[in-house]
């Protein structure tokens, strides 16, 4: 239904009321800037009430104006420019409380992880990785920085984890030589999609690799080449990536393979840990 939100609006123009058509019209020219108003602001700006928002979008077809608006963010998120995410942070951040609207946008993401997240996907990713004879980690951009603190974790649990490097294209594809039908990849992309991310699940896929997606909703291309898939929105305002839920679900991944692997995770870190204290990795505090 994302995907074709604006053409519902269009074809339903002739059988809605004034208000109604008020609101599709706005909606139809100012789509990026809808998509992350409430309803209140909405019927505001069109001379509307709130009530007469929600129901245009029962009209529509959503359960209620929240799933309209995500249609809608999910349609455009790839389609922004950084320019087009600041002019709508303007509109939205004005005269608020910016820390609260912040960090009240990324509880609401991860309401969102916590309530509609497939457990038995879930259960699924974790046998795959657990099963992989070598699990490849890909993320490049803003997603570079969650692959790396995955491969952190993951690297303590097992040997056999490569995060991929993306400084060249030419060097990805010499990471993943020897990729094959008994590996995993795991796949992190948030829009913007890079090409570079696509292209090389399509090599990994090719080479009869299993691929597991970390990204935001199933029209991402990542999703689309995937075997399977964990779901997180990432969208902010703005220029900045929100990638509060996608980490928040990585930590549950961990701590799931963690859990699976329980003796050896015990014996890992003890290890670890006399090594620390051996080398003097970790400063002590001064007893006072």
């Amino acid at each position: 239904m994302a995907k074709s939100i604006l053409h519902i609006i269009e074809s339903g123009m002739r059988g809605f009321s004034k208000g109604q058509k008020r609101i599709a019209e706005y909606i139809l020219q100012n789509y990026d800037k809808a998509a992350f108003m409430t309803a209140s602001k909405l019927g505001q700006l069109v001379g509307v009430s709130e009530s007469t928002v929600v129901r245009f979008a029962s009209e529509l077809g959503y359960d209620g104006y929240p799933s309209m608006q995500r249609a809608l963010q999910e349609m455009i998120r790839s389609r922004l420019t950084s320019t087009q995410r600041i002019q709508a942070a303007g509109d939205l951040f004005s005269n608020q409380d910016i820390l609260s609207a912040v960090i009240q946008s990324d509880m609401d993401k991860l309401r969102v992880v916590t309530d509609e997240a497939d457990r038995a996907e879930f259960d699924r990713v974790v046998d795959r990785i657990m099963d992989a004879r070598h699990v490849y980690i890909l993320g490049v951009r803003s997603s570079s920085f969650v692959a790396g603190y995955l491969n952190f974790y993951l690297h303590l649990l097992s040997e056999n984890v490569t995060l991929v490097q993306s400084n060249a294209a030419g060097e990805i594809f010499e990471q993943l030589f020897r990729v094959g039908p008994e590996d995993v990849m795991i796949a992190i992309s948030f829009p913007r999609y890079s090409k570079v991310t696509m292209n090389t699940v399509k090599f990994a896929k090719d080479r009869g690799a299993s691929i597991i997606a970390i990204t935001d909703n199933e029209l991402s291309p990542v999703y689309q080449m995937a075997d399977d898939a964990l779901l997180a929105p990432s969208e902010m305002i703005s220029f900045v990536d929100s990638m509060v839920a996608p980490l928040s679900l990585i930590n549950a991944l961990l701590i799931a393979i963690g859990y699976r692997m329980r003796t050896d995770v015990s014996r890992t870190f003890a290890e670890l840990e006399d090594i620390w204290n051996e080398y003097g990795v970790f400063g002590k505090m001064d007893d006072e």
